[in-house]
């Protein structure tokens, strides 16, 4: 950024403007922790206006801008690879209205959704989309994050009805409807839910509200194998049975929650099934099929968790499952994969990865949100020891091969940013030139979020 461009965002914006060093370096890394790169300046916003005013400065400068909000991303989407300007949106954090017979509610992007969540809980309401850190509603539809509850409620990019979005040339555009669907000509909300802010900047979301169940439980249920425990979910999710979620968390990450939060789960491959129901009559006969099905596949010491209490215990152990890990080997340089295959092939996929780290001796832990496919694989290594992160980078392109060859994606919910461009251009080879080509007409000078998704 030039002393010209750095001079007219601070005669326009004053001390909302910061040089800091601090604060620079709090917007230089996202939550993967690989890569860093100051921005040359931060600029807090306060509304939509602030957003034109700034994307208006950046074009006419030609400085890169970047949204930031909480920094939660693993992919390293809101790392300033350029420099420039990061523009954090977290101070456009009103919930604007919640209309409970819409069942929807209006924000500004910088709302999380735990705080979405506090203000619908009294119309008995909520927003399903969970990804585990409190990620920021703008935030997770630039990546179209998921999470535990996609399973039954979908992505990001189902529980969005509709955006107004910034773009470069001053235009602020509405996208989608209010309405609970509509046919209206091309479907650009979904062209920007997963731009990662390369397309524009969102200012507003409507988005789809869940009435809560009136009725939980979490089944807890062991295996021997991670491969015992897929199959066990592609069974679940056969039966009909609809979970609010279905998770799979293995061995090494059970041992680590146990750890860190001084819980005593045995160590073993472990799926958390909850089941939802408008009547505990209908809860229980859900839960003894669950049991059955569970049974027939080898599961083992099950429990069930009633109490909202207990409930709250599990997800906090599933959402603190990476940080655990994260915290038992402190030094070392943590890579968080994330892959999605056809329910039908998951428990291939799985099998074949894990018996390739075994093969290496790779320390790596698995999750996923099985019951659509989706999972997670952690490997950490010292950031010095090449062998083992020549391994790794094998293992971790060998993964990706079978999951294309299955029909699988890259990316089930983490997005592209910096750390999955390789993979894209090999799963959308027919396509990529076409993406560059999008970029192009709405960004034509590549000023917003540069060098993520391709180069």
């Amino acid at each position: 950024m030039n002393s010209a461009a750095l001079s007219a965002l601070h005669n326009h914006f004053g001390d909302r403007l910061s040089t800091a060093e601090a604060v620079r370096e709090a917007h230089g890394r996202d939550e993967s922790r690989i890569d860093f790169q100051l921005p040359d300046a931060v600029l807090f916003a306060s509304s939509e206006q602030d957003v034109v005013d700034a994307l208006e400065l950046a074009r006419t400068h030609k400085v890169p801008l970047v949204p930031f909000a909480v920094g939660s991303s693993l992919e390293g989407q809101v790392i300033p690879v350029r420099g420039g300007l990061s523009l954090n949106l977290s101070g456009l954090n009103r919930v604007l209205g919640i209309e409970p017979g819409g069942f929807q509610a209006t924000v500004q992007p910088g709302v999380t959704y735990p705080e979405l969540n506090r203000q619908a809980r009294r119309h008995g309401l909520f927003w399903a989309v969970d990804p585990g850190a409190e990620a920021s509603l703008g935030g997770m539809a630039s990546t179209n994050a998921s999470g535990t509850g996609a399973v039954k409620y979908g992505t990001t990019r189902d529980n969005v009805l509709e955006m107004r979005v910034a773009l470069i040339d001053g235009r602020v555009i509405r996208v989608g409807s209010k309405a609970r669907k509509t046919s209206a000509g091309y479907d650009l909300k979904n062209l920007f839910i997963g731009a990662e802010g390369t397309l524009g900047v969102i200012t507003e979301l409507t988005v789809r509200l869940w009435p809560l169940p009136s009725e939980l439980v979490v089944l807890r249920c062991n295996f021997q194998t991670v491969q015992e425990a897929a199959a066990c979910a592609v069974g679940i999710m056969g039966a009909a049975l609809q979970p609010e979620r279905l998770e799979l968390i293995d061995e090494r990450e059970i041992h680590a929650v146990n750890v860190h939060l001084g819980r005593a789960y045995p160590e073993f491959p472990t799926l958390w099934i909850e089941l939802g129901s408008p009547s505990r009559a209908a809860l229980e006969e859900s839960l003894a099929l669950c049991h059955e099905l569970c049974r027939d596949a080898g599961g083992q010491n099950l429990q069930a968790a009633y109490s909202p209490q207990e409930r709250e215990a599990v997800w906090e152990a599933r959402h603190k499952a990476y940080s655990s890990m994260v915290a038992l080997h402190p030094g070392h340089v943590n890579l968080s994969t994330d892959v999605c295959v056809p329910l039908h092939r998951l428990p291939e996929v799985l099998d074949a990865t894990r018996q390739r780290c075994d093969e290496r001796e790779l320390d790596a832990s698995f999750v996923g949100h099985v019951g659509d496919g989706n999972f997670h694989v952690l490997f950490h290594a010292a950031p010095g020891d090449k062998p083992t992160w020549d391994a790794i980078h094998a293992t971790y392109d060998e993964m990706m091969a079978l999951t294309l060859s299955v029909g699988g994606t890259c990316s089930g919910e983490h997005g592209i940013g910096l750390h999955k461009q390789k993979y894209l251009a090999q799963e959308r080879a027919d396509t990529l030139g076409l993406m560059r080509e999008i970029k192009a007409l709405f960004d034509p000078e590549h000023l917003l979020n540069p060098g993520k998704i391709f180069e």
